[in-house]
């Protein structure tokens, strides 16, 4: 390789990279047509491919002025790289003082009624600010060691975006005795789980399963999809509880119960979506029917544009307390922004 560096690059070197200073290399004759991923694994010794792969993936490459997700992607000769690995994440989260809405709490769990914007556990982009870091500042060293490192104590999570009840688990003896309910979802056993979904459209049948395997999207792997074959197994059981239009023509949305009977990724917003009807502010299921909101008068229109997440809400949650065996059931009211649509929808 030309030891030589371009003007405003630095030279590269074998040592292991382990700031956020960039390393730039000058793709060289041999390389034109290669993946970038196998290039950068010619000219630097200290990543393994995969590695490579996933940092070009989370963003963290540049072929020019360009960023390139695509490890497939083709150099050419003379192409500028440049890689920037980020610190080391810290091994376990840290305490942070993040306010929680304590549904219950004695010396083996705590039931949380999660807001919206709120991540359950740490993961990629989603270091701090997390439900498991206010959980850690809540109760202290009682977490640790329970569930993993980076997912103290957490039985069951929703999403990002989705709002409502989850139960978490302050020692060995209550994770495990809920873990064993959770994996059963109340197929035998005494868990309840309940989701309200407000949809576009209605289905025309007042109640029904959608059983489909869902999997990673092969075109985006931030979205799940629903498989004819392979996948992993996924059953929703829906049931329509109000249809909101005008008398005599089509319903123009609707508020579902969702409960599982299996626990995938996106599962109610993919199967909803699979039949039909998205949830209202789903961006990754259903952006094509946000076109329909300026069809509707205020305050409705605004309310629906300035609603940017998917209108799902854990509402029920039900289990059996691990050390005495008491049947414990929580409910929890719609946020004000969820309820406000409902409100709206009723008058039309």
């Amino acid at each position: 390789m030309n030891d030589k560096s371009p003007e405003g690059t630095q030279p590269l070197t074998n040592s292991v990279i382990a700031d956020e200073q960039p390393t730039i290399i000058q793709s060289e004759p041999e390389d034109t047509g290669r993946r970038l991923d196998a290039v950068l694994a010619a000219h630097i010794d200290d990543f393994s491919r995969n590695r490579l792969q996933a940092l070009i993936r989370a963003g963290q490459v540049q072929v020019g002025q360009r960023t390139v997700l695509e490890p497939k992607y083709r150099v050419c000769a003379g192409d500028t790289i440049t890689l920037i690995v980020p610190e080391p994440e810290a091994a376990e989260p840290q305490p942070e003082d993040i306010p929680l809405n304590i549904v219950y709490e004695d010396d083996d769990l705590i039931v949380i009624d999660k807001p919206a914007g709120l991540v359950v556990h740490p993961g990629a982009g989603n270091t701090t600010g997390t439900l498991v870091n206010a959980l850690i500042h809540h109760c202290g060293t009682s977490l640790s060691g329970i569930g993993g490192v980076k997912r103290p104590g957490i039985v069951h999570r929703i999403d990002k975006d989705t709002t409502g009840l989850l139960v978490v688990a302050k020692n060995d003896m209550a994770h495990q005795g809920l873990a064993a309910q959770f994996a059963d979802h109340g197929r035998t056993g005494p868990l309840e789980r309940a989701y309200k979904a407000l949809v576009w459209g209605a289905p025309v049948a007042a109640k029904g399963t959608v059983d489909a395997n869902l999997a990673r999207s092969t075109a985006n792997r931030q979205k799940i999809s629903v498989l004819k074959t392979g996948g992993r197994h996924a059953i929703t059981h829906w049931q329509v509880q109000e249809r909101f239009g005008p008398q005599d023509e089509a319903p123009v949305a609707s508020l579902i119960e969702c409960r599982l009977e299996t626990g995938r990724t996106h599962q109610i917003r993919v199967h909803m979506s699979h039949i039909g009807n998205p949830l209202i502010g789903d961006m990754d299921y259903g952006s094509g029917f946000r076109t329909k909101y300026n069809k509707f008068q205020e305050p409705l229109k605004s309310q629906l544009s300035e609603f940017r997440r998917q209108a799902l809400h854990a509402g029920l949650l039900a289990f059996a307390h691990p050390r005495t065996q008491e049947f414990m059931k929580f409910e929890s009211e719609l946020p004000a922004d969820f309820a406000g649509i409902l409100q709206s929808l009723r008058k039309i």
